[in-house]
């Protein structure tokens, strides 16, 4: 379909693609709202293995809509309900089931990059740039930023890049920890796709369960995040993807996995 965000599927792959390139791919409440359908649309779907964000355009994203802030600052039920969702948005794509990979090019500032941070594998562009724009313009994080690059990049050169608003090129960002994958420009949403492909031939219980330890445990001490591992093994263990996998091991096969 067609709007603020393209929504498709390519095989096993659900794609949601920012398609406001006239406006940098700005994140308004539109489209967190397709962001979101799309979300639980592709979760619905168990043909679907994981999901590929991407932009059309030079640029991923620059951020949140700042005329559609300021339109709301006079009104604090909207724009209230402009934050939260979003919030809830972005976490809902960090605790999806699917793993969510994310192809970056041009900028990925402010609430692009607290999009890109809301997912699980990131791959950048060799010209891509990654920023924290919000001090320039006398706002701070509103989407989950000042925590998740404390989380990935440490206190210190999350303090930075938040104070400077200074961008960082794909490979600072892939040695600072936020970026995976750093690509030639040409080569990027292939790579990203090769990668979803891959994982069709994972099994979906088995990526959730990881995605879902990681998630969950890295709000935990360590005791409990070898409990919560050790459940989940647990209870993996007898599942018939397990079997599969076990089967086709011992007789030097691919699993196929049926979830």
């Amino acid at each position: 379909m067609s709007g603020p965000v393209n929504v498709s599927k390519d095989g096993s792959v659900g794609i949601i693609e920012l398609a406001r390139p006239d406006k940098f791919n700005c994140l308004s409440v539109a489209v967190h709202e397709a962001i979101s359908q799309a979300r639980a649309g592709f979760e619905a779907d168990h043909s679907v293995r994981s999901i590929l964000i991407r932009a059309q355009g030079k640029h991923f994203c620059t951020g949140a809509d700042l005329i559609e802030v300021k339109g709301k600052l006079q009104h604090p039920k909207a724009l209230d309900h402009f934050i939260s969702f979003g919030m809830e948005n972005l976490r809902a794509l960090e605790k999806s089931a699917l793993p969510v990979v994310v192809a970056v090019q041009g900028l990925c500032l402010a609430g692009g990059i607290e999009l890109m941070l809301a997912c699980d594998v990131c791959f950048a562009a060799e010209s891509a740039q990654f920023g924290d724009q919000h001090a320039q313009f006398g706002l701070i994080p509103g989407w989950g930023g000042s925590q998740r690059l404390t989380r990935l990049m440490g206190v210190r050169r999350a303090l930075d890049l938040m104070f400077s608003a200074r961008w960082l090129k794909a490979a600072e960002a892939k040695e600072a920890g936020l970026v995976n994958y750093v690509v030639s420009d040409g080569e990027l949403q292939e790579a990203a796709m090769a990668y979803c492909r891959k994982l069709e031939t994972r099994s979906r219980i088995g990526l959730a369960e990881m995605k879902r330890l990681a998630r969950e445990g890295d709000d935990m001490t360590i005791d409990q995040q070898m409990r919560l591992e050790r459940d989940a093994v647990l209870r993996a263990l007898p599942s018939g993807d397990v079997a599969e996998g076990l089967d086709a091991f011992e007789n030097r096969r691919q699993p196929i996995f049926k979830g």
